[in-house]
């Protein structure tokens, strides 16, 4: 049996979640959940969107999923996720972007995986007000960090039969920090000359990415333009609803989808269960339940592909539970 921890989250996670846990229960992995509640609920009962209690867990039982957490825009606690990262060194986030059979979209032989840095740099959160009229946020970006983002892209890449890593940079201007990932990102990539290697600056990507995404393979970024260029891709493939996430750290790895809470469809029984189910697949492989994992992704990939039963969000008009029975349906 595997001890796990279940992060429900609010909005939208809970419905999400317990679908999820119902499909791979059907797929026969035994697994003991740790159900760890968090975020804007928790908040408001408990003070904090994050109690200790939660960290404690997923440093316990070393895996956890998460479904998502509200995060406030401008105001308010600060991000979740942002929270777990930095308290469990989770420092690679990885997003594969793959086209779906029965997924439509105008791009067609999509297949990217962006590694991005997960614990500095903007997307860190430390910022000061000076006054009324003027705030400031701290970019840093470290030797460290950055070394080690960059070698797990090249491992993967080697890993996984990748050809191509490209680092991703606006270090024409931004020269000492993004400099300094770059110089980390080539000292890199010398030790895995059987990799080819490119550089690219973020806005020359983002706009390549809408005319050719075919021609890009593995991307390794600083954590801000990994969060925005990875949404990016997320559009490539069908949207957010369809776009999982990892986040890895020495022996310690929490799994989420990428979009939000969406509090506005809360309770109503009309969210896309699957990108927390890729989502959940991606860790099944990571403790070794690869049996179970081939035949979820099976079963998910021929509800999709079918599209009997497409929540509102891919075109049609299932329901969760619909479309979880027919995963479950679907499982050999």
């Amino acid at each position: 049996m595997h001890n796990i921890t279940l992060i429900p989250g609010d909005g939208i996670g809970p419905e999400i979640a317990d679908a999820v846990v119902k499909i791979i229960s059907k797929a026969g992995v035994d697994i003991n959940w740790d159900i760890q509640n968090a975020g804007a609920d928790v908040a408001q009962t408990e003070g904090v969107p994050l109690p200790q209690r939660v960290i404690d867990s997923i440093k316990k039982n070393k895996v956890a999923l998460k479904a998502p957490v509200t995060t406030p825009i401008g105001k308010g606690f600060r991000s979740v996720n942002v929270q777990l990262r930095k308290e469990l060194d989770l420092y690679a986030n990885v997003r594969p972007c793959k086209n779906i059979e029965g997924i439509k979209t105008p791009f067609e032989n999509v297949d990217i995986v962006m590694f991005r840095e997960n614990t500095e740099d903007l997307y860190a959160g430390i910022e000061r007000q000076i006054d009324d009229e003027t705030a400031e946020s701290i970019k840093i970006i470290t030797k460290k960090a950055s070394i080690r983002i960059c070698e797990y892209a090249f491992e993967y890449a080697l890993k996984y039969g990748r050809k191509t890593v490209t680092a991703v940079t606006k270090a024409n201007i931004c020269k000492l920090t993004d400099g300094l990932f770059l110089r980390c990102a080539k000292e890199v990539a010398a030790r895995y000359p059987q990799i080819e290697y490119n550089e690219i600056l973020v806005d020359n990507l983002c706009m390549q990415l809408v005319q050719n995404p075919q021609k890009f393979d593995v991307l390794v970024l600083p954590n801000l333009y990994g969060d925005i260029v990875s949404d990016l891709g997320a559009g490539l493939i069908g949207g957010l609803g369809v776009a999982q996430g990892a986040n890895i750290g020495e022996g310690c790895a929490v799994f989420e989808p990428v979009h939000g809470s969406a509090p506005d469809i809360k309770g109503q029984n009309k969210a896309n269960p699957t990108a927390l189910l890729l989502s959940a697949i991606e860790m099944l492989r990571y403790i070794g339940e690869n049996i179970a994992a081939e035949n979820i992704d099976k079963a998910l990939r021929k509800t999709l592909k079918e599209g009997k039963f497409l929540t509102q969000d891919l075109g049609g008009n299932a329901s969760t539970t619909e479309f979880r029975d027919e995963v479950i349906a679907n499982l050999k």
